[in-house]
């Protein structure tokens, strides 16, 4: 049996959890640094928010978010394996607020965001969504961040508050997307953040 790769949770009231990775073949898990990072921008603004890890993988992002006061999180994964890791994640840290999609990212967060809009239980929640498209692992997404950067340009929800890409460093990022304007840039190495707000 194969040692199983893991993780933690890096702040709030989860901090320590360990959290399950999938296979490195098919995903990256974000650095410790650039997800301490994260939330040191977002700071209290993540309190009641709904969160969306747009690429799940693990679910480290947005179970990150849970634990500092995220309201719900919702993920989507398209790897069966790592769905599967998801899955049993989101069952150890806390499984009533989260929902895990399988299947495409650019067809399921579409739907996602766009039923958000009429849920009435959560109108009055701001909606904080997180992209991290997959560098290169996966063949056949050349076109992955085009298609990324399209579901952020076709957001008409005005709850979404915050867009923010994981990318490859040195990828030049639209300063436009839709109603979305660029703000900030942090880089880590190899990988980036990149923030946009209405």
């Amino acid at each position: 049996m194969k040692n199983k790769v893991i993780s933690k949770i890096v702040g709030g009231k989860y901090k320590n959890r360990i959290i399950e990775l999938p296979s490195l073949e098919v995903t990256r898990s974000s650095k410790s640094i650039l997800k301490e990072s994260f939330f040191n921008v977002l700071q209290f603004d993540i309190m009641d928010t709904l969160f969306i890890e747009a690429f799940g993988g693990s679910g480290g992002i947005g179970l990150e978010a849970l634990s500092r006061g995220a309201k719900h999180s919702y993920f989507c994964e398209i790897n069966r394996e790592s769905f599967k890791t998801l899955q049993r994640n989101c069952d150890a840290i806390e499984p009533e607020n989260c929902t895990t999609l399988f299947g495409d990212t650019f067809e399921k967060i579409p739907n996602l965001i766009n039923q958000l809009k009429d849920q009435k239980s959560v109108q009055d929640n701001d909606i904080i969504l997180y992209l991290d498209p997959p560098f290169d692992i996966r063949e056949g997404m050349t076109d992955i961040y085009e298609k990324a950067f399209d579901i952020v340009r076709n957001i008409t929800n005005k709850k979404v508050v915050l867009v923010t890409f994981e990318h490859m460093t040195g990828l030049d990022m639209p300063e436009v997307l839709g109603d979305f304007e660029k703000y900030k840039t942090k880089k880590f190495g190899k990988s980036s953040l990149t923030y946009y707000r209405v």
